[in-house]
C-alpha cells in the first residue's frame, strides 16, 4: 500500500505553518519537528512509516522556513513563540493531543510543549538533543565533558558557536548564504567513529573568526549521498537561498527569553509523560554518551526510554530504519492503545 504524502497549511492571525501530512485524519497525530537547518522534508523516511503504522503523521517547516511564516526580529523565533505555532496546528487539525517527536532545535520545542503544555501531549521523543529543564543555553555548558574541553581552552566547550552567533550575527548569517549550496554540503554529513574523543570544529567557532574561517563561505565538497539525495539537496539549497538565514540563525539569540520561559513551568519540569531519548553515538556535538549532557532528563523524566542510534548528528535522515525502529518499538510498549493499523 503506498501511503501519499500530501501538502497543508495551518493559518492563524499570528502564524502560517505549512505542513506535510500521510495517514488516516482522524488517527493519533504523530508530529515531526525538523531543526537547524532543515525543513519538513527532513523527516521524509518517517511520515509514510508511521502513517502506515495507523497514526496521522505530520512534519510542518518550522518559524522562519521553507514555506511557512517569516519574521524580521530576533525576538520572533524565541521558545514561546514557537511552543504557540504549534499548539495552533494541534488545533487546526483538531487533535487534543499528539506524539511530539523532534530534533536538533525542534528537541527544545518538543521538551517546552511537554513542560508548558503536558495535556497536549501522550509523549514525547527527541533525537541528538535532551531535556534540558532549566533551558538548553542555561544548562549546556556546565555539563560539558572537560576531558575533551579542558576549561582554559574551551570555556564554552563545543558550544562556542551559539556564542558567534550574539557576538557577530551579520558574519555567522553572512559565511551561510554566500554559497547555500556549499553550505547545505558541508553541514549534511554522516557520523564517524574517527571523531570521537577529539574536540570539534564547533568548539573553535570564534577563535576562526566564524564557521568557515576567514573567507567565510563553505568550502566545496561533495555532497554526502548517505544523508541526502540530489533531490533533497535541491529542495533544501531552494528554501534557504528563498528565505536566508536570518530566521534560522535567529534561534539561537533567545537565550536569556528561553531560560525566563522554562523557569516559568517549574511546576512541570519533571515530566511524567513516555519519553523516547535516542543518543547519536557519532555526534560529537550533542555528544551524550560520555559527557554528562543526559544527567537532567534522566533525573527529570519519570518514564524515560533510551536507545542508541550508531549515526551522526542527521540521524533520521543518515539512519532511518534504526530510528524508525527505536521510534516503533516505543510506539508499541507506551501507547499500544493508539495504534489504528489502515
Amino acid at each position: 500500500m503506498t501511503v501519499q504524502v500530501t501538502e497543508h497549511a495551518a493559518k492563524s492571525k499570528r502564524h502560517t505553518t505549512f505542513y506535510l501530512a500521510c495517514g488516516a485524519a482522524p488517527a493519533t497525530p504523530m508530529v515531526f519537528l525538523h531543526g537547524w537547518p532543515e525543513l519538513s522534508i527532513s523527516w521524509r523516511h518517517q511520515l509514510p512509516v508511521f502513517a502506515g503504522l495507523g497514526f496521522r503523521a505530520i512534519a510542518p517547516d518550522m518559524r522562519g522556513y521553507g514555506r511557512s511564516s517569516i519574521y524580521p526580529r530576533h525576538d520572533d523565533y524565541a521558545l514561546e513563540e514557537i511552543v504557540a505555532d504549534m499548539i495552533e496546528l494541534l488545533d487546526a487539525i483538531g487533535a487534543e493531543k499528539a506524539v511530539w517527536v523532534g530534533h536538533d532545535w525542534g528537541s527544545p520545542v518538543v521538551w517546552s510543549i511537554a513542560q508548558h503544555h503536558p495535556q497536549r501531549c501522550h509523549g514525547v521523543a527527541s533525537l541528538c538533543v535532551p531535556y534540558l529543564p532549566a533551558g538548553f543555553e542555561a544548562e549546556a555548558v556546565t555539563l560539558a565533558d572537560r576531558k575533551v574541553y579542558p576549561e582554559d581552552k574551551f570555556p564554552a566547550a563545543q558550544w562556542d558557536y551559539r556564542l558567534f552567533y550574539s557576538e557577530n550575527f551579520a558574519t555567522a548569517r553572512a559565511g551561510f548564504e554566500s554559497n547555500v549550496r556549499a553550505t547545505v554540503r558541508v553541514l549534511f554529513r554522516a557520523g564517524s567513529p574517527a571523531g570521537k574523543g577529539k574536540p570539534v570544529r564547533t568548539a573553535f567557532v570564534r577563535a576562526n573568526g566564524g564557521w568557515f574561517g576567514p573567507h567565510n563561505t563553505a568550502p566545496d565538497v561533495p555532497r554526502d549521498a548517505a544523508v541526502l539525495s540530489e533531490a533533497d539537496e535541491d529542495s533544501y539549497v531552494a528554501a534557504l537561498e528563498r528565505n536566508g538565514f536570518f530566521g534560522p540563525d535567529s534561534w539561537y539569540m533567545n537565550g536569556e527569553a528561553n531560560a525566563a520561559y522554562a523557569a516559568r513551568a517549574k511546576a512541570n519540569r519533571r515530566l511524567t509523560m513516555p519519553v523516547l531519548f535516542l543518543h547519536g553515538a557519532y555526534d560529537y556535538v550533542c555528544e551524550t554518551i560520555d559527557s554528562r549532557l543526559a544527567e537532567p532528563m534522566r533525573a527529570n523524566c519519570a518514564r524515560l526510554t533510551e536507545a542508541t542510534v550508531a549515526s551522526g548528528h542527521w540521524m533520521a535522515q543518515e539512519k532511518p530504519i534504526d530510528v524508525n525502529a527505536a521510534l516503533a518499538k516505543w510506539l508499541a510498549v507506551e501507547f499500544p492503545a493508539l495504534w489504528a493499523p489502515a
